[in-house]
């Protein structure tokens, strides 16, 4: 992958103070090792599941759905995968019975994610699903050790798996509970942990995309009041889902209380998929107020040949200038051209990132890549990155209100 920016720092006293501080906090947060781990428990259990199930339901929200969600849809328009995978992750009553018509539930393993074990939206779900299917043999539970889910799931027999204790939600996309859906729809799960493994060895051994990485975080941390939203232009469909996680892994991270005073940080996240959104949201960006940087993400090869015909409509021969071209070089040149743009205005902060091709390897180092990135961010404005006590107190209200109903 190759990250090519467009401004820089040099302040290496505050970057190697943060790069010090996310080595040792590798001792406390448990996503730096999960590039490193063994995925043979996960790839044995997958194996059990019988291969009558043509469908994998993960129900779950946020962080249990999303990671997995970002890396089935980068890579199904490409990749023949042996099951269908959907995501029951919201209360909405429609959506849920939209779904459910789509799949035969009698083919269909349901992955039941929740980290606390407690989760409301998740449990809603659950209850009725298993109104319809009362078969703990059509349910894998994913959970911590000895959490409530864990002591239901015993209860009627049923499978349970773990995710790391010190892995939060957001970033448990390279555990168990992204690992076994993508695992159980034929995504290579080793490559994809390759790719993951790679940027970490590269940025711990002070390689390339460390500096990279170290500039790009300090430039957000110093410039954090001027340029607070963020915005991710991925130049391909197969990254709308990317864009989705990359928005609560930045807000659900970055948007705190400072650990050492009063003040309230955000960077605001916004996922944008181009050239769609050149045609709404990139007017905004060019002329409106210049509280934004863009991220730009390329596809270099599609691995696709499909190409605009050479025809010649009648009053319209301008556009003849289309004739012949690959599509994967014409998306490509209208992000170029939109760079280019941006780049004239002279005080709009934007970088590039350059995917090689599609593959479970690429979007490991992707997916990696952005949450070393949120970690350093982090730790350079003084937030706790890894708690969320705005979506707990949520959560609490909520409680008490069904407890009232």
């Amino acid at each position: 992958m190759n990250n090519q920016l467009f401004f820089t720092t040099d302040d290496q006293t505050i970057k190697q103070r943060a790069f010090e501080a996310i080595e040792q906090e590798q001792e406390s947060i448990g996503y730096y090792a999960l590039p490193d781990q063994d995925t043979t428990p996960i790839k044995t259990y997958a194996k059990t599941i019988d291969a009558s199930v043509d469908t994998i339901v993960v129900i779950g929200i946020g962080g249990s759905s999303l990671g997995a969600k970002a890396v089935y849809n980068f890579l199904k328009p490409v990749k023949k995968l042996s099951r269908k995978l959907y995501f029951c992750e919201t209360t909405d009553p429609i959506e849920i019975s939209d779904l459910l018509t789509n799949i035969s539930i009698e083919k269909a393993h349901f992955l039941v994610i929740s980290k606390s074990g407690t989760t409301v939206e998740t449990f809603a779900i659950y209850k009725y699903i298993y109104s319809l299917r009362p078969d703990a043999c059509a349910y894998t539970f994913i959970t911590d050790p000895n959490s409530p889910l864990e002591q239901y799931a015993k209860e009627i027999n049923a499978s349970v798996l773990h995710l790391p204790h010190t892995v939060g939600g957001r970033f448990s996309v390279l555990s168990t509970v992204g690992l076994l859906p993508l695992a159980l729809c034929g995504v290579d799960i080793d490559a994809l942990l390759k790719g993951a493994k790679a940027i970490k060895a590269e940025f711990f051994a002070q390689g390339v995309c460390n500096d990279t990485l170290l500039n790009k975080a300090l430039f957000y941390a110093k410039h954090h009041t001027q340029y607070h939203i963020n915005c991710l232009f991925a130049y391909s469909e197969t990254l709308k889902y990317f864009c989705e996680w990359y928005v609560q892994l930045w807000g659900e991270s970055l948007g705190k209380r400072q650990r050492h005073s009063a003040s309230h940080l955000g960077l605001t996240p916004i996922g944008l998929i181009g050239p769609k959104d050149q045609h709404s949201f990139l007017q905004l960006i060019m002329e409106g107020t210049r509280d934004k940087s863009v991220t730009f993400i390329k596809i270099e090869d599609f691995e696709d040949t499909l190409t605009i015909p050479d025809i010649t409509l009648p009053h319209l021969e301008s556009l003849d200038t289309l004739n012949n071209l690959p599509f994967s070089k014409l998306i490509n040149m209208q992000c170029d051209s939109v760079m280019e743009a941006l780049k004239t205005q002279g005080d709009i902060p934007i970088d590039c990132i350059t995917i090689p091709r599609v593959d479970e390897e690429h979007i490991g180092t992707l997916l990696f890549y952005y949450e070393l990135l949120t970690s350093l961010v982090g730790e350079l404005i003084d937030v706790n990155t890894y708690d969320q006590p705005g979506v707990e107190a949520g959560k609490i209200i909520l409680k008490k209100k069904l407890q009232r109903s």
